[in-house]
């Protein structure tokens, strides 16, 4: 018998071999990730009515849908739609007629098996959970997770009930809630996934056995089920919303609330559960916190596009071991360069590798990988890495003459094209580059404390820098999984400079009087992640006067600030400062009662805001939305809000 006509579509391609298996392929058209577009939607449904013809007349034994892209299976929905499709007239209608699509795959007669490698998120992880059977590549690519709730949402294709029925509801919850990305064996271990294979040219053959023997996807078990019993439900819920509250305000981000409410409703029956996402759905993704998160998306994605095509790096030299040499030299290792790591002797050395180690034990979850991370880190008193380095970054004491000294000292040992970059936080590139023979060739890039978590650098340009320089910089940043954005040589740059009056603003009321834990809860309370004496404490006392005076600020010698300092108590790696600190957390007393503390926040969050408005008049970095995605990169500025510049324009701060 002769196999039916392949179909081809804009987003997929179907056709049925001698077997009788179908094959669905999803392949974006123009874009470096799968999508659910609405058009894509569409296409499906035709494609799922021929599926059912063929399955009732015998010429279909099952299904199995692939990526035809190397990033991996779906990466979601497609984000560009979500502000039209915010629209009440459009979305509820749009949203029942996703789920009525994938409840007939769901019912589809014959196997409907999933091909999972690298990005499996959001609607696509919806999809898959609609087949019967789900096959993933088990390596690092590899991540699937429902990362909604960072958008201000929470999945809406029906994926809040399938996760519950294969999860289980406190697991599939949690992973809800977090928006956290699973490797495929986590995924497997939670039953998101039946099987694993090793490599991504294995998934057609085991796909082809899973459509032939009928495999089929097993719910949770019972006693996972059990949570969702009413009473256990009804505690189980009030509990996430104490978690959630933990981190997330219910008034910034009502997201992962509204999901609770319906698991509360609804966790019992994964049916009703997704009939019931629509209604709590739809109110959110208008919501102003949705709408600000996808612009933050959007900048954030925006960032990605920098740089230079085809600039690679594989070797990095550190000169200076501290703690922000130290550590970014070990994320660059973790990241898969090969680092060597410079300072003065062995002594300064060890304690950066040492935290390095910690870093790649959290980090990774076998020894050998571990080890591999280690192996490519390589204490260098002497320097000889210079030579053959990549990129060599300078993040010594601020102090000028010693960063000139370390520059003029390596400009002619570095080989051609090498990038030259200081780490400095506050030093103009000009004033350094001084000393050297081509100040053209030295740029900044400014890492932020901790390395690990914060995701920004600050590429900085000098008068001196052309396009090519800055697009280097731009690129490494983008190698190591960090994100640039370019600023104009200028005292504190972008985030320095906005943070600096914040917080000497807040440690000028302590003076006064005022309580300090008052202070950073009223900052909690307006969306910033800590508050400006808590976050003092947490940079360092010493860095921030040096930041300050280099930034024209007077820290007066009679004040608690100076004292602290010439006390050596420097605030969290001293144990004290402000605040008093065990096991890396501020000791705080009872806040004290206050009528309005988020209009407090406001308040202190001003100086910030202003000097945002400043720094985009003065051209430090291009543009608003630049200034917007920095700031929230740079100091946790409350991302619902939009950035500070947004704030502003909303009115709202």
């Amino acid at each position: 018998m002769i196999a039916p006509q392949a179909t081809e579509t804009k987003h997929w391609s179907f056709h049925t071999d001698l077997e009788k298996i179908g094959w669905l392929t999803i392949n974006t058209p123009d874009a470096s990730v799968n999508t659910l577009s609405r058009e894509a939607i569409m296409e499906l449904e035709t494609l799922v009515s021929r599926f059912e013809d063929l399955a009732s007349s015998g010429e279909l034994v099952g299904v199995v849908i692939l990526s035809g892209k190397s990033s991996g299976f779906i990466a979601g929905a497609d984000v560009s739609e979500f502000d039209a499709m915010s629209d009440f007239s459009v979305l509820p209608e749009a949203l029942r007629r996703t789920h009525a699509l994938f409840a007939r795959i769901e019912a589809l007669k014959v196997p409907v098996v999933a091909g999972i490698h690298g990005f499996c998120l959001g609607g696509g992880l919806e999809l898959a959970l609609a087949c019967h059977y789900r096959i993933a590549v088990n390596d690092e690519k590899t991540r699937i997770g429902f990362p909604e709730v960072n958008l201000g949402i929470f999945p809406g294709f029906g994926g809040t009930g399938r996760a519950i029925r294969q999860a289980g509801p406190v697991d599939a919850m949690q992973i809800m809630l977090t928006g956290k990305m699973l490797r495929a064996g986590a995924a497997r271990g939670l039953n998101l996934v039946d099987k694993l294979v090793r490599h991504r040219d294995m998934l057609r053959w085991e796909a082809r056995k899973a459509v032939l023997t009928k495999k089929t996807s097993s719910e949770a078990p019972a006693i996972k089920k059990a949570a969702a019993l009413p009473l256990v439900r009804e505690a189980l819920a009030n509990q996430m919303r104490k978690q959630v509250g933990k981190k997330a305000r219910k008034d910034h981000y009502p997201a992962p609330y509204a999901l609770i409410d319906l698991f509360e409703q609804h966790g019992n029956d994964w049916r009703a559960m997704i009939r019931g996402e629509v209604d709590r759905f739809v109110p959110l993704m208008g919501s102003s916190t949705a709408t600000n998160l996808r612009r933050v998306f959007f900048l954030s994605e925006g960032l990605k596009k920098q740089g230079i095509k085809g600039a690679k790096f594989s070797r990095v030299h550190v000169i200076g071991a501290g703690v922000m040499g130290g550590d970014i030299a070990a994320w660059c290792a973790y990241r898969g360069m090969s680092v060597t790591l410079q300072d003065l002797d062995m002594e300064r050395i060890k304690p950066a590798l040492d935290r390095a180690k910690t870093l790649f034990q959290k980090r990774y979850k076998k020894k050998r990988e571990v080890e591999a991370a280690m192996s490519r880190l390589v204490a260098d008193p002497q320097g000889t890495g210079v030579s053959r380095a990549d990129v060599i970054i300078e993040a010594v004491v601020e102090k000028l003459e010693v960063k000139q000294a370390i520059f003029s000292g390596i400009e002619g040992k570095m080989k051609p094209g090498a990038i030259m970059a200081t780490n400095t936080s506050s030093i103009e590139l000009e004033r350094i580059a001084e000393a050297l023979k081509d100040p053209a060739r030295l740029i900044g890039l400014h890492f932020f404390n901790p390395v690990a978590q914060l995701p920004l650098v600050e590429v900085i340009r000098s008068r001196f820098n052309t396009d090519e320089e800055i697009g280097k910089g731009a690129s490494f940043a983008l190698a190591i999984g960090k994100s640039p954005v370019v600023v104009k040589s200028a005292p504190g740059f972008l985030v320095n400079r906005v943070l600096m009056p914040y917080m000497l603003g807040a440690v000028e009321r302590v003076e006064k009087g005022e309580s300090k834990e008052l202070l950073d809860a009223a900052a909690v309370a307006f969306g910033m992640p800590m508050g400006p004496i808590e976050l003092m404490d947490t940079v360092g006392l010493d860095v921030g006067k040096s930041v300050a005076t280099e930034l024209g600020h007077s820290v007066p010698g009679e004040s608690r600030f100076a004292r602290l300092i010439s006390e050596g108590k420097l605030g969290r790696k001293t144990g004290e400062g402000f605040y008093k600190w065990e096991k890396g957390k501020a000791i705080k007393a009872e806040t004290p009662p206050h009528a309005d503390l988020a209009g407090l926040g406001r308040e202190l969050v001003k100086p910030l805001v202003d000097m945002t408005e400043v720094v985009v008049g003065e051209g430090v970095v291009a543009s608003s939305e630049l200034a917007d995605i920095g700031v929230i990169m740079g100091t946790g500025f409350a991302p619902f809000l939009g950035g500070p510049m947004k704030a502003r324009a909303d009115g709202r701060a």
